[in-house]
């Protein structure tokens, strides 16, 4: 998938589902020098340790999707949001209701676990939530210069936007014509859906933070937009873009 698509939410998720698959092979209880970790007890290694990272695993994917998939009935998003807070919750109650007995205590795994599982849990809740978590987690670079003139406006590896032969982008421009329209560069602050043109309700493309697109004509409060690999569509909500 496009890294440039994950947002600083999505870094935080996987930083935390890493730190809790490594707690996964620590010990999860410890006894005179020997322990046992979460794959000596499949049931804990499945709901809380790999149940989280399942989560996350989901989290990151639906950011590839432009159009939402669903799993047993909720989005592949929501689902992962699911797993990872019955992950916390898990992992809550198995550090609360510990009771190794004498000269027995927690180990680094099931603390570990406990706090990456919390982490998690608030980064895949809080991301929607807060502008923060919401920011690209690589920032988009800066668009090439590519030659506006004559044969119109230039994309790369593409045939030049713009009338040929000199003409204004938009055809001639008469008197009380409204004014051209230039082609430019933009980037989005969130990804967001791109429409087809006929109007079908249903998204052809995703735009997504960190990556440059072509805005090659107006429509209405829209914009019509094409991306890298050639599709064409509607950006119906262009509020917060990042001209290039």
């Amino acid at each position: 998938m496009n890294i440039r698509s994950l947002v600083r939410g999505d870094g935080v998720v996987v930083g935390a589902a890493l730190l809790l698959f490594i707690a996964s092979f620590l010990d999860v209880v410890s006894a005179g020098g020997f322990g046992s970790n979460a794959w000596d007890n499949l049931g804990l290694a499945m709901s809380m340790y790999l149940g989280g990272v399942i989560g996350a695993v989901l989290i990151v994917l639906s950011r590839s999707s432009a159009q939402p998939r669903t799993v047993a009935g909720l989005d592949v998003r929501q689902f992962g949001v699911a797993l990872t807070v019955f992950a916390a919750w898990t992992a809550l109650w198995t550090i609360v209701d510990f009771n190794g007995g004498s000269g027995v205590s927690r180990g680094a795994g099931l603390v570990l676990g406990f706090i990456a599982a919390l982490i998690l849990a608030f980064a895949a809740v809080a991301t929607p939530l807060l502008p923060g978590l919401q920011a690209p987690l690589v920032p988009a670079p800066k668009p090439q210069q590519y030659p506006q003139g004559a044969a119109g406006y230039g994309y790369p590896g593409r045939q030049p936007y713009g009338a040929q032969q000199g003409e204004p982008y938009g055809g001639p421009q008469g008197p009380g014509a409204a004014p051209e329209f230039s082609p430019f560069w933009f980037a989005v602050p969130v990804a967001r859906p791109l429409y087809g043109e006929d109007g079908s309700p249903s998204p052809v493309a995703e735009l997504a933070p960190g990556t440059w697109y072509l805005a090659v004509e107006q429509r209405g409060g829209g914009l019509i937009a094409q991306t890298q690999d050639g599709r064409r569509g509607v950006l119906q909500d262009t509020t917060g873009i990042q001209r290039g």
